[in-house]
Formats: C-alpha cells, sequence, structure tokens
C-alpha cells in the first residue's frame, strides 16, 4: 500500500499499548507518559500500562483505536500484530517503538524515542498504509467468528505429525486439492514472516496481492502462488480428526481456532487499513537486508 501523509488535524488523544512484560521497562513507559503529559496530550493507556500507574483506567483495544488521534505500541512485531486486530474504520495511525526482538514493522528503537514521537506530534510523518485480511470461519453453513489479521491465517496440523487435506476456491471456482502440513494466506506485509519461512515469496507491501503457501506438501508440484487481493479465498477442510489432535487456525500467530472436517474459511482483504506511522519514506530492501538479512553473504 502506498506512503499518505497524515491527517491534518492534531493529534490529541494519545493511546498506549504495551507488551505483557512492561514493567521490566517501566523506566522507559513512564518517560514516553512524560513527553506526552509536556505536550498537553489526553493519554489513554491499555490493560498492561494502567497497571503501571496507580488509579489509571484502561481502555480495550478497540476502544483505544476508535477514540485516539494516534497509539504508541510499546513492544515487538509480535504487540504491533496483536494491536491490528482492533483496527478501526478510521485512519488511526499507529506508531511502534521495538521493544523486541526483530521489530520489523516497528518505527524506532526506545533511544530514538523522544525524538520521533515529538516529530509525529508537530505532523512530521507519513502513514504507510498496510491492507488487513478479513477471516471468517463457517461451520455447517453458519457463521462461527470472524477476524481481522494484518499478516496471515495459517491452518496447521496442530500436535499431530499426520498431514491434512485441503480444497482451495477462488471467487468459487476451484483452484486445488491437495495434502500438506497446512497452509497459509498472507498479505504483503506478512509476506515476510511465516509465508517466508515455508518457502513463499517476498512480495512488496505497495502490491495488492495475497500470497497463498502450502506447508511442507506432499508434491513438489504444488508451489505458492500471488494472487490479486480483490479474490476471496475459500478453504475446505476435508481431513476427519478424532481425539485430541486437532486442525486449527491461527490469525497473525495470536488467536487461534479448531477447526474440524467440513468447516470453512473464507479469506478476502478488509475494508479496514493499519495505518503505520514513518518518519521518512524509507528504503524498503534496506529494512530487508539489515533486519532479515536478505541478499547477506
Amino acid at each position: 500500500m502506498p506512503i499518505v501523509p497524515p491527517p491534518k488535524k492534531r493529534i490529541h488523544k494519545v493511546g498506549i499499548i504495551a507488551k505483557s512484560t512492561i514493567a521490566d521497562q517501566k523506566a522507559l513507559f513512564l518517560k514516553l507518559v512524560k513527553i506526552l503529559q509536556k505536550q498537553k496530550c489526553d493519554i489513554h493507556f491499555d490493560n498492561h500500562s494502567a497497571a503501571l500507574i496507580k488509579g489509571a483506567k484502561f481502555m480495550d483495544h478497540q476502544e483505544l483505536f476508535k477514540e485516539c488521534d494516534l497509539i504508541i505500541v510499546l513492544g515487538g512485531d509480535g504487540t504491533i500484530l496483536k494491536s491490528a486486530a482492533s483496527a478501526a474504520k478510521k485512519i488511526t495511525p499507529i506508531l511502534g517503538i521495538n521493544l523486541g526482538t526483530l521489530g520489523f514493522n516497528a518505527e524506532t528503537s526506545p533511544k530514538e524515542m523522544e525524538e520521533t514521537v515529538l516529530q509525529v506530534l508537530k505532523n512530521k510523518y507519513f502513514l504507510d498504509k498496510r491492507s488487513l485480511l478479513r477471516i471468517t470461519v463457517y461451520r455447517d453453513k453458519n457463521k462461527l467468528e470472524t477476524f481481522l489479521a494484518l499478516n496471515d491465517a495459517v491452518i496447521n496440523q496442530g500436535m499431530s505429525a499426520r498431514i491434512i487435506e485441503l480444497k482451495i476456491e477462488i471467487d468459487g471456482r476451484k483452484m486445488v486439492s491437495f495434502h500438506a502440513d497446512g497452509m497459509i494466506v498472507a498479505t504483503p506485509t506478512g509476506s515476510t514472516a511465516h509465508s517466508l519461512s515455508a518457502g513463499g515469496p517476498i512480495v512488496h507491501p505497495t502490491l495488492n496481492a495475497f500470497v497463498i503457501t502450502p506447508i511442507c506438501p506432499s508434491t513438489l508440484a504444488l508451489r505458492p502462488i500471488v494472487i490479486p487481493n480483490d479474490r476471496e479465498v475459500k478453504i475446505t477442510v476435508q481431513t476427519q480428526r478424532r481425539g485430541t489432535y486437532n486442525i486449527g487456525l491461527t490469525l497473525d500467530g495470536q488467536q487461534t481456532l479448531p477447526l474440524e472436517y467440513g468447516d470453512i474459511v473464507k479469506v478476502r482483504k478488509s475494508s479496514r487499513n493499519f495505518y503505520l506511522v514513518r518518519i521518512d519514506t524509507r528504503n524498503y530492501y534496506k529494512t530487508l537486508r539489515e533486519k532479515l538479512g536478505w541478499g547477506g553473504l
């Protein structure tokens, strides 16, 4: 998705979403709060960050996205992915401060936090608009649940070492039936995550595409495929499981749902988007080289 200019209105309400172990970095968190207070921001907290301030109330992620002009995420890629499930229909910028290992989607580090936050509050930033997946699960023709995902939807065979059979249809037309350990439907953002580890291609985030990647397929003829993201991907589970060895659906590595024989998983592009704050239009290939070691010897 393209880099776009920020909203023209002043940032006043700022939400903080923190990883569960933020208490280990309480000093950094309190420093961020002081920076925001000095700029006269109205600060709102999630449950993890509110626990560090006596008497502070917290909002759930969906409330934060609806109420705030900016969300600051203190954590790694996992914390950013967890917040994506609550993306609102309005433009809510997300500034990631990397407290994790890789921080592929984060914009800044603790060392540069103050400088970056002050630039953002002065509207000196851009928005990196990313597409989201909308995943709906059906059982016996009844809708079970709907999810949003920034990276991917993964179907796998859980604790069992046995392969599973899946059927894929695109816009109602059969694509393929195959046996494998599972499959991944990823956005361009997620193409550098689980899909890449499973042999899928790196897809530039400005492309309007999905990546369908089989996980350890039983035939050499089955390879990852990139399709336009205006299509609906329908996956039908064609394997019967007994006992505790369930087939499962995992969203962004955060949410899980057990699947049964005959369950249908429909994946399409969401009408909502996820907006990552960028201080400059950084070179995407530089990020690949530095954070993933892409092209290194």
